[in-house]
């Protein structure tokens, strides 16, 4: 989604103009035609790409984990034998892009992940357990005197940090792409440090 740099796919316009319609008045306050109307084609012209609502919630909840999960693991290639704080940066930096790009997902996140068949909920549940557990490694890698359950703890909250972006909605309430990323970035860093042992 955000990390794109080609034209979108109409399946992927779809699912873009879903999650933010979604995101803005619930899941079930829109209609498929509402859906295609936002991107050009009728209602019934959903059809050919998903079978129905249902199937678009679950591609976008299901999509983003395994997203994040994917660009973490390719992050950590890319700075394989890197400092520990450079690894812990680049998580961090790749959590930022989404939660400015992909605020509509966090929405959806938050308010319809339990409308997911119980198979796609449980694939959800499970990706975002693989991708906290990859951070945990990481942020114990930079602070080995952090317990686990201590690690993982700090995980969340840094997660909850970055995922308040949705709630800065109004005009003017962010600085600016760059300066709010910076802000970000400072804040989950310092989260990290005072987790620590006294």
């Amino acid at each position: 989604m955000a990390t794109r740099t080609d034209a979108p796919t109409r399946r992927e316009q779809i699912l873009r103009e879903a999650a933010r319609l979604f995101a803005e008045r619930g899941f079930h306050g829109v209609g498929v035609d509402e859906i295609g109307a936002a991107v050009g084609i009728s209602g019934p012209g959903l059809y050919r790409h998903f079978p129905g609502k249902d199937a678009m919630l679950a591609e976008l909840l299901v999509g983003i984990s395994g997203q994040l999960l994917t660009g973490a693991k390719q992050r950590l290639k890319e700075v394989d034998g890197a400092a520990p704080e450079v690894v812990l940066d680049s998580l961090i930096e790749g959590h930022i892009d989404f939660a400015l790009d992909d605020r509509p997902l966090i929405t959806l996140h938050d308010r319809e992940l339990d409308r997911l068949r119980d198979t796609d909920r449980k694939l959800v549940r499970q990706l975002q357990r693989q991708y906290v557990e990859l951070w945990v490694g990481v942020v114990r890698a930079l602070y080995p005197d952090l317990a686990e359950p201590a690690a993982r703890s700090a995980v969340h909250s840094v997660f909850g940090l970055l995922n308040s972006t949705p709630h800065l909605t109004r005009p003017g309430s962010l600085p600016g792409r760059a300066t709010t990323a910076a802000l970000l970035h400072r804040m989950a860093r310092g989260a990290f440090a005072a987790a620590g042992p006294a």
